[in-house]
């Protein structure tokens, strides 16, 4: 393994030179530090992300952390929110664990993260208030925590919600059914509360049998549609929680030979590239994912250079994109 000790024997310099000379610091001369990097090329030599932040002070390291990897909506943050840390000078570490408690805080300090971008956080996550406590910085995203004020990029699901339930209630669909998020998620509790409230306005209610809840995953939307579908009097319509749901929604009711919409209709949440693919064509409520993770980008950095300001909170507008899985109801 190629050391600095290596680079400063073969550039005829000390070894804190070469530390000093990968950091830029001006008290080194540029043909000192021209010699030390052209030595440091030559033996393929880059020194670790923890020790530059030891060095210099401070870290450039940022911390997404997620607890389903499995689940595609997190492939989609990852890209954009990489490309903007790399724009701002910073480097992105992907964190995941079974569950966001309390190691996750102490594996952001022992590896020297600068902040930590919160992707998976519940209502009562204890992880917030250990970040807090320990001087890191942290943004939510598409989620938020009461025990701790920080900043945030979240979605408002009004306005793309009102504009698909106009459209299946205008198509004629009364008996609606839905699989909801887990309810210890404040993403999952917010488009349950609109949902509900929109119905309401027009006299249409939810029967409890016809709501289901579960992690925002396929297997939810795939179990929980065969249930639904299993019903004597099924929903004409059925209501996903994120599109990963709808997706095992409509996987399950092509096994059972439901037509979509022809037997019953469905709608995502999210706008995930998957849900346009001819394949597909998923009715859902879309946001602009991207421009979110950038912010979340954004955010964390201002708030790693001024960790005194008042917290700042994005919230990104809905809209309803109509394709192939909404329809009239079946007769």
């Amino acid at each position: 393994m190629i050391t600095s000790r290596d680079v400063a024997r073969l550039a005829g310099v000390s070894q804190p030179t070469v530390s000093r000379a990968l950091r830029d610091d001006p008290k080194v001369s540029e043909a000192t530090k021209q010699r030390v990097r052209d030595a440091a090329s030559a033996l393929g030599y880059s020194p670790s992300a923890i020790g530059r932040a030891l060095s210099v002070g401070r870290s450039t390291r940022v911390g997404l952390v997620v607890t389903d990897l499995d689940n595609q909506f997190y492939a989609h943050v990852i890209a954009p929110l990489h490309h903007e840390l790399e724009r701002l000078g910073h480097e992105l570490v992907l964190i995941t664990e079974s569950s966001d408690s309390g190691p996750v805080a102490e594996h952001v300090v022992a590896h020297g993260l600068c902040g930590v971008v919160l992707a998976t956080t519940t209502v009562d996550s204890i992880l917030p208030a250990r970040l807090r406590d320990r001087g890191v910085p942290f943004v939510y995203f598409n989620r938020t925590a009461p025990s701790v004020a920080a900043d945030s990029v979240t979605v408002d699901p009004e306005q793309g919600v009102r504009e698909l339930l106009a459209d299946v209630i205008g198509r004629g669909h009364r008996r609606i059914g839905a699989v909801f998020g887990p309810r210890n998620t404040s993403t999952g509790e917010q488009r349950e509360q609109v949902v509900r409230a929109v119905l309401d306005e027009n006299g249409i209610g939810l029967a409890h049998r016809d709501v289901l809840h579960g992690p925002f995953d396929f297997r939810t939307g795939h179990d929980g549609m065969r249930t639904l579908l299993d019903r004597d009097d099924p929903p004409t319509l059925v209501l996903c929680g994120n599109d990963v749901v709808a997706l095992g929604a409509l996987n399950a009711a092509k096994e059972i030979g439901a037509a979509v919409p022809g037997d019953v209709s469905i709608a995502g949440f999210d706008d995930l590239p998957t849900s346009a693919w001819a394949l597909v064509r998923l009715s859902t409520v879309a946001y602009d994912l991207a421009e979110m993770s950038r912010e979340a980008a954004r955010l964390l950095v201002g708030r790693v250079e001024r960790p005194d300001a008042e917290p700042v909170h994005a919230v990104y507008p809905t809209r309803y994109v109509a394709r192939d899985t909404v329809g009239a109801p079946r007769t």
